[in-house]
Order: structure tokens, then sequence, then C-alpha cells
């Protein structure tokens, strides 16, 4: 008898997940994306820059020509080449234009360490101190603590502005992504020129970020302790689960487009995150997804899921391990760090053994993007031909839930932008292999000695499941 009650309920179940699964325009995704403000801004002020050397160039270039203000937010401004490079430059220009307002916004707990796996330092913070006592201090250098420990999450917003131009990236500030020696780390680069967008960018930092008393100033002498700055940690951290870019509600003209800039922060109330999962969920034929570690945070999993039952064509380029910042050649001394490629590639043969049927069928492709002893940091979405999405967010749960992200969103219906977008990808495809099998991928048995071992024990544990979360 109950076997024939389920067994009526899954019948009269079945047209309304049929439907689920098949209709292409769920209505509250699409109510959401309709209600987004936007700037309407020229196509042609939309430029993207094509590699790390001309981001460089690009950088220092607008740099020495800033007249009113600079403003730079990244993860870091390393302590190497590159980072006293750009810090020479900005303390130039500031000589050269005495009421020019320079700011850097940095992660506390990033500045104020060494390099994982190296010996213990004060971190970049040293070199920022240096710097103003040399130089005077024109320069703020700005500490933002969004977590008690940088291990639950950091600053992760990205974007330089100098004076009307908003030059976007997900790279940091050091030689690898500035491609300094011969190696470089590759990510995207676009160049907005639209005085109103830019605004909008330096007012948030100015208005919810420079005021909170947990973010203090890096290149001064007095830097207190991260124990003393708890309780202003913990107001910020409220401030921003409801911070919010203002942006007006402007209806792109012919020629242009439709620019909203997102911010992100928490595991609830995440407007950016929100934003991604409509965007997927309301795509109607093709996504291109890219991302440096494999390790999809579960909702985008599931939707991805459901775009490959309805019939959606999906593209995932992902670095090979050995294009990971965290993998460890062998013969280098091994560090538990390392395990990383290995865990973010044991996730990508999983997904692709679920979804074989898919990718024999050409509907799932997954690329390996390698070249020589380069990296791969590259994220974002291109959403059918006319949505794209420039961020920093690594699409893994640790962007989902601990860290502040922040990322433009790009609606283009009449496809200005789309022969700029097409270009960027075939360019990409040019250093990435297309993932035929799961068992293409290199097997764990044979795997160096020494990660073999720390895998077993995670696995035993579980502590992989963690480390995924967090790393």
């Amino acid at each position: 008898m109950m076997g024939g009650m389920n067994d009526r309920n899954i019948l009269m179940s079945a047209p309304g997940r049929l439907a689920r699964r098949l209709l292409p325009f769920p209505r509250r995704s699409r109510a959401l994306l309709d209600a987004l403000p936007a700037f309407a801004v020229a196509a042609e002020a939309i430029e993207e820059v094509p590699d790390p050397a001309s981001f460089r160039q690009t950088l220092l270039q607008l740099i020495g020509q800033a007249s009113r203000r600079i403003m730079i937010v990244a993860l870091y401004l390393q302590d190497d080449d590159a980072g006293r490079e750009v810090l020479d430059a900005l303390y130039a220009a500031r000589a050269r234009q005495p009421d020019l307002q320079v700011s850097v916004f940095v992660d506390w707990h990033r500045a104020r360490r060494g390099l994982i796996g190296k010996q213990r330092s004060e971190g970049n913070a040293g070199m920022y101190r240096a710097y103003a006592e040399r130089l005077g201090d024109g320069v703020a250098i700005h500490g933002v603590p969004v977590q008690n420990r940088e291990l639950f999450g950091v600053l992760h917003l990205k974007g330089f502005v100098i004076d009307d131009v908003l030059l976007y990236s997900g790279a940091s500030i050091n030689d690898v992504y500035l491609a300094r020696h011969g190696r470089y780390r590759l990510d995207r680069y676009h160049l907005l020129r639209h005085a109103a967008l830019a605004e909008a960018m330096v007012d948030f930092m100015q208005q919810t970020i420079a005021c909170s008393p947990a973010v203090r100033r890096l290149d001064r002498v007095d830097v207190p302790t991260t124990k003393s700055l708890q309780p202003a940690i913990r107001l910020l951290r409220q401030q921003l689960q409801q911070a919010r870019y203002v942006v007006p509600h402007q209806t792109p003209g012919t020629g242009e487009v439709a620019v909203t800039p997102l911010l992100g922060f928490g595991r609830t109330d995440n407007k950016l995150d929100e934003v991604l999962l409509a965007l997927l969920r309301d795509c109607h034929e093709r996504v291109i997804l890219l991302t440096p570690y494999f390790n999809l945070p579960r909702p985008v999993r599931v939707v991805i899921g459901q775009l490959l039952r309805r019939g959606c064509r999906i593209d995932i380029m992902v670095g090979d391990k050995t294009a990971s910042d965290f993998y460890i050649p062998p013969g280098q001394p091994f560090t538990t760090i390392g395990l990383l490629p290995y865990l973010y590639e044991n996730n990508l043969r999983r997904f692709a053994r679920a979804h074989r049927r898919q990718i024999d069928a050409g509907q799932l492709n997954l690329y390996l993007w390698r070249d020589g002893d380069n990296s791969y940091h590259l994220k974002g979405l291109f959403i059918d031909d006319d949505v794209a999405v420039l961020t920093g967010h690594n699409l893994n749960p640790r962007a989902w839930s601990l860290d502040l992200e922040n990322a433009l969103l790009l609606r283009d219906p009449a496809h200005r932008l789309l022969a700029q977008h097409q270009a960027e990808w075939a360019g990409l495809q040019r250093h990435a292999a297309r993932l035929s099998d799961y068992r293409a991928l290199e097997s764990p048995r044979q795997y160096p000695p020494a990660v073999r071992k720390q895998l077993r024990r995670l696995n035993r544990t579980r502590l992989d499941r963690l480390l995924n979360r967090l790393l």
C-alpha cells in the first residue's frame, strides 16, 4: 500500500519537477536581474588590456598621468621589485602633484606576515613604513581586517581608480602578477573610462572602509595589534553585510552598456552571490566560467547540473595543477599548502566523472590552461552573448561566504562588446587543452609520495572537505 502511494506521489509531482528542469526563465531570477541599478557606459569606454605586461604598463602610465586622485584596492602590494616600482611611481606622482590624493587599501593580515613557507618577517608593512620614513606620508596605505584571522576571510576587493578611470583586475601587485622577471600569473584586466562609476567605487571605500576604526594605516610606526581591534572588526563585519555601492538606475542608450558594481560578504544576504546564481539560472544557451581553483560552491554546482539537464552548453576553464600559484614542483621542499592543487584536481576528476556523458557529447567542455611555468588566476563569467562578469571572486566556498568580494556586471543586449569577449576567450584557449575524459588527469597513484601520504590522512579524517571550504 505504501509503495503504491509513493508511486502515485511521484507521478503527481513529476510535471512540476520536469518543469523546474526545463523552464529556461525562472521568474525570481529574472525579477532580481531586472531590478538591478546600473551605470550606462559607452561601449567604446570599456577596453580589455591584453596581458600582464600591458597591465603593468597601463597602471604605471595612469599613475604617471594622475592629476586628482589615485586609489588602489588589492589583496596585497608585495615587498618585491614590482611592489617597489608601483610605490616609487605613487610617491613620484605625489611629488609632482602635492594636492594629489593617494590611498592604497590592502588586507590587514596579509600585509603583516611573510610569505607562506618562508621565514617569519614583518611582511609588506615593513616596506610601507620604510617608504614613509624616507619619503613622507603622502601615500596613505590602509590595512583592512574584514575578519579576526586571515584564515576566516580577507579583503578581496579589486579596483584601481586613477582620476576618472577604473582599471579593474583580479590581480594583486607583485613580480609575477606584473610579469617582472620572465614569469607571469595570468588574470583579466579591463579599463573603464566613466567618471560616475569611478566615483562610486571611491565613495564606498571612503565612506564605509576608510572611516572604520578597524582600518588602520600600515605605513606608520604605531600600528595596533589585531587583538585590540577585534570590537571594531566585529562592527565592520556587520556594516559590510549591509553595504552596497550607490548606483543609479540608468537606461543604456544606443552604443551603451549597463554596468553594475556589486559587493558580496557573508553567508547570508550576499548580493553578489545572489546575482551570480540568478545570472546562471537565467542562462538561455551557454555559460563560460573561469576559475583558478576548481572548488565550486554547492549552489553553483546545483545550478550547473540544472543547466546541463536543460540543454545549455557549459565551458569551464581552470588552471592545470602545475599552473596553480600553490604548486610546488618536484625536487623542492614540500609543505602542506602544496596539497591544494591536488585537492582541486581531485575535485575536477570527480566532477568530470559525474558528467562524462555531457563531456562525450560536447555539451560540457572542461579546459586546462598551462603555459610553461606561468600560473593562472582568471575569474569570471560569460553568459549567452550579452552578459559578462569581471571579478576577483574565485567562485569557491571561501569567496562565497568568507572574503569581502566585488564584481562588475556588464549587460550588453545589443552585443556591443561581443567581439571583445570572443577575442578574449579565443586568446585564453591558445594555452588550454580540452579534457576528453576524467582519466586524462593524472592518477592519484602517480602523485609524489608526500602528496599521497597527506591526501590519505586527509581522506581518513575528512579534513579535505574543511580545507576545500577554507583555502
